[in-house]
């Protein structure tokens, strides 16, 4: 077991800076985080961050069944996924799970069917912890895209409208 290490003023923990895979996809860099036998959270990274191939079984699934869901992005995703979030971001998560591909909600008609604020909506959204397999980027703000994955412009909010487009014209 590695223990965190101080960098900078930040700890560092080894394993949260580790990928099981990075994976190189249309909309920017992927990663993949495991821990054990089950997937702890995914991530966009820049563009150009290098790929690196799938180091263990389980790895390989999630990258065949992001290839599949590029294929068809109506195909669910079966993953085993890590117990995240509170019981609220998890109403939520379950909540944009519904959202069919091609098809989006606004944060504040997501708060009025889960009774709660447009803002908590976001916040749960930016607490994603499985973009593509909970489809945080079917979720927009009244006034446009809205943000995404914590971010309101860069690679990240370019992913959101890459995955929209992409969706819309499947």
């Amino acid at each position: 077991m590695t223990s965190p290490r101080k960098t900078s003023g930040r700890t560092v923990d080894s394993h949260r800076d580790h990928f099981a895979a990075v994976l190189s996809l249309p909309f920017s860099a992927f990663g993949v985080r495991l821990a054990g036998d089950v997937v702890d959270e995914l991530v966009f990274l820049p563009p150009e961050t290098p790929a690196a191939a799938p180091e263990c079984v389980l790895a390989e699934q999630v990258a065949t069944q992001i290839d599949r869901w590029l294929a068809d992005p109506g195909r669910p995703f079966e993953l085993p996924l890590a117990n995240r979030g509170t019981a609220f971001q998890r109403r939520v998560w379950n909540a944009i799970a519904a959202i069919p591909p091609g098809e989006y909600r606004r944060y504040g008609m997501l708060a009025a069917e889960l009774g709660t604020a447009a803002r908590a909506i976001g916040q749960a959204c930016g607490a994603n912890p499985f973009p593509l397999v909970i489809p945080c980027h079917r979720v927009v703000s009244a006034a446009g895209l809205g943000g995404f994955a914590n971010a309101t412009d860069g690679y990240l909010i370019d992913a959101k409208n890459w995955l929209l487009e992409f969706e819309a014209g499947r």
